[in-house]
């Protein structure tokens, strides 16, 4: 690894620890030459995943915009910044489990829905509203019925 200050290429690794929940490694490093000391991490390189969009476009996916709507969805919720950065880590998880290469727009947003609706009632009808193009109140009074029906449904299961 190359020092940041004298990109002398010999250093040591002073210490080593999992980072970002085990998905890297984090290493402290020291400069042989000049004594620097800097951090670098280690992560498993995946293949890119391109999302095949309604049109027929196509474009490579973007973490980012997942959790800007997701993000979106979720304010004014319970759900903390922490929670969002996780469920968006879930759904990535997913999308690269469910695909080769390639992934449509589509799977990814009934994923999102159906992750969602286990998680908060209120960011899965903002997101549904959105994703669906909800035109008017009749949209959400269907989505609403449908998440009353699936609560009694899982009551009665308990019970």
């Amino acid at each position: 690894m190359q020092c940041p200050t004298c990109q002398n290429t010999d250093s040591r690794v002073l210490e080593s620890r999992s980072a970002d929940s085990g998905k890297s490694v984090r290493r402290r490093r020291e400069c042989l030459n000049c004594s620097f000391r800097f951090t670098t991490y280690e992560r498993v390189e995946t293949m890119p995943v391109s999302v095949l969009k309604k049109d027929g476009g196509r474009e490579l996916f973007d973490k980012q915009k997942l959790f800007t709507g997701i993000s979106r969805a979720c304010e004014k919720t319970n759900f903390s910044s922490e929670e969002i950065i996780n469920f968006v880590d879930g759904i990535e998880s997913q999308i690269v489990q469910d695909s080769n290469k390639d992934i449509k727009s589509s799977h990814i947003g009934e994923l999102i829905l159906k992750n969602l609706r286990k998680e908060n009632e209120v960011a899965y009808i903002r997101y549904a509203s959105v994703y669906r193009k909800f035109n008017g109140v009749k949209d959400f009074i269907s989505t609403l019925e449908s998440l009353k029906g699936s609560s009694k449904n899982q009551l009665a299961s308990i019970s």
